[in-house]
């Protein structure tokens, strides 16, 4: 019994496959690289560009004046008996020429501070909320001139250093 030979593949039916999978791994390799070199580029340039913009941030911002104000203590408005608040706060203030105004008219703020701060009850200025009102309260006194036709001071922020209720 004499069997058929399989017939013998040609060269040209074996190179269509390899030259498929060849050239699907080329393809796949240039896309890779194209995508790895793309997103290094993007990284680096962003890497640089990030400092650039902290400096002229940096530069152009002037760092805060602070000026911390004397403790004030005050008999708050009586709910059940006596309490006391006792509290510090610092004011952030433009530039040293607020810093100066402030000194100036120190009698007047500190009148209108306490008298502020007299009128409130315990209960509300012990939440944050109460807080967050009481340090807008504290700006508005700002707003206002201390004499006729006198400057207003320009405070941006009042931050409690110390708050403590008895």
């Amino acid at each position: 019994m004499a069997t058929k030979a399989a017939p013998k593949a040609t060269s040209a039916d074996e190179a269509k496959p390899k030259k498929s999978k060849t050239l699907i791994i080329v393809l796949a390799l240039a896309i890779l690289l194209a995508g790895g070199g793309a997103g290094a580029w993007y990284f680096m340039t962003q890497k640089a560009v990030a400092p650039a913009h902290a400096a002229e941030k940096t530069a152009d911002a002037k760092p805060p004046v602070f000026l911390p104000m004397e403790a004030f203590t005050v008999n708050l408005q009586a709910e059940n008996g006596e309490q006391f608040l006792q509290t510090s706060v610092t004011l952030q203030v433009s530039d040293q020429a607020q810093v100066e105004l402030i000194k100036l008219y120190l009698p007047h703020v500190r009148s209108r501070m306490l008298l502020l701060l007299s009128s409130k009850k315990a209960s509300e200025i012990l939440s944050v909320e109460g807080k967050n009102k009481l340090s807008d309260e504290i700006l508005n006194i700002f707003k206002q001139p201390f004499t006729p036709q006198g400057p207003t001071i320009k405070v941006s922020n009042v931050l409690f250093t110390s708050f403590v209720v008895q």
